[in-house]
């Protein structure tokens, strides 16, 4: 351990990363620069159509964030006052607050506590015991770089008459039986917040969809309900994607599936250091599924998480919890929800995850450090497998 104790090993390293492409950014920057065009326009046309080739998607509509995304999305399919949207509690605050912002209900279904995406069980035993014409949408997040199992889902939306917005936040460039994030369902959700898989450097976002209409109507709404200039048929938004964001983008585009794969090693370097431990859980890969690792997230025995983070920290080790409160526990949404389900295995995973660096400039090294400060501690009990909640025995190899 003496060789890291002075090395900060940090979640991720955007000034190693900027240094590393760094003449490339700096003439993507320039060349914006001397163009004199910083909203919207070629810069930005080139970058949806380079995604939508990556994807595999008809068509991608650049946007300011990923929240603006998801907004944008649930305005195209006419979600409203009285709707209601299936989702999961387990995510960033966007993925429900774009459906409170429109007036409509969020339905929190439980999570798969092995992958901690939305549940398939528990949204059909909702559907089954619950559906009215109100229900409009399903909103499956794709947390930590992991697909949900898409297949089911998409299986009660057709029964239901569902549209799907796939929040595809955290995992640009993961895969579900070989299709793309973002071109699975009806309308898919992108954000390029700086740590992302694909990350700007600020703010910006994208709505994916092989749908020409619904492509047509975000491409309304991003600038405030207009087609033409000054005629705003609708009330939208502004919400465009910067040309500045999109020429650094179209840089890292080049370079993320090297990058993904470097993190897909990473995490078999966690997997294979941590997967002796019983106590606690490494991150479970669906076989259908490539994960991208927007992060790598470990389960603990919650009442030592607090001791654990702090011998990390004590080595140099940042760590973090994504997310320390589920949505249905939020005050914003506390009168503002239905919540199908009690008790939800989310309560049970929120105190027990911690998710350890990972970035493509992380050595093996840093993640052999981790390893060794998560080995020294002794617990006496493995990790609880109530609720379904499957330790290391149950990992499946990367997907």
């Amino acid at each position: 351990m003496s060789s890291m104790e002075e090395q900060q090993v940090m979640m991720v390293d955007l000034v190693g990363e900027y240094h590393e492409i760094k003449d490339e950014i700096d003439e993507a920057v320039h060349r914006v620069v001397e163009s004199g065009h910083f909203i919207l326009g070629e810069e930005v046309e080139a970058f949806e159509h380079e995604v939508a080739r990556y994807l595999g998607v008809r068509h991608t509509i650049g946007v300011a964030s990923g929240s603006d995304a998801l907004l944008l999305a649930l305005m195209a399919l006419d979600i409203g006052p009285g709707d209601k949207v299936i989702t999961t509690p387990f995510s960033f605050f966007a993925t429900a607050s774009a459906v409170v912002r429109l007036g409509a209900t969020p339905v929190f279904c439980d999570i798969d506590p092995r992958t901690f995406d939305l549940d398939p069980g528990s949204v059909r035993r909702y559907l089954e015991a619950s559906y009215t014409p109100a229900v409009k949408a399903l909103i499956p997040v794709h947390l930590y770089g992991q697909c949900c199992d898409m297949d089911p889902l998409l299986e009660l939306a057709r029964k239901y008459n569902l549209k799907v917005v796939e929040d595809c936040a955290q995992s640009f460039g993961s895969t579900y039986k070989g299709h793309q994030s973002g071109g699975i369902g009806d309308i898919g959700c992108f954000s390029f917040f700086p740590t992302k898989n694909l990350g700007a450097y600020g703010d910006g976002g994208m709505v994916t969809t092989n749908d020409d209409d619904l492509a047509e109507h975000v491409r309304m709404l991003r600038v405030h309900g207009a087609r033409r200039k000054y005629h705003h048929e609708e009330l939208g938004i502004n919400s465009r994607l910067d040309a500045m964001q999109a020429a650094i983008l179209r840089v890292k585009l080049k370079h993320v599936d090297q990058w993904t794969e470097r993190k897909r090693v990473l995490a078999a370097a966690y997997d294979k250091e941590l997967s002796t431990l019983d106590w606690l859980q490494v991150p479970y890969v669906m076989p259908e599924c490539r994960h991208t690792y927007h992060q790598c997230t470990i389960k603990v025995p919650a009442e030592r998480r607090a001791t654990i983070q702090e011998a990390l920290a004590q080595a140099g080790i940042q760590t973090q919890v994504y997310y320390p409160e589920p949505l249905h526990r939020q005050p914003c949404f506390s009168d503002k929800q239905e919540l199908p389900e009690e008790p939800l295995n989310v309560d049970a995973v929120v105190p027990s995850v911690l998710s350890l660096p990972m970035s493509h400039s992380l050595s093996l090294s840093a993640t052999n450090a981790v390893g060794e400060v998560l080995c020294s501690f002794s617990c006496q009990q493995p990790l609880c497998t109530s609720n379904g909640c499957l330790h290391s025995a149950s990992t499946a190899p990367l997907g």
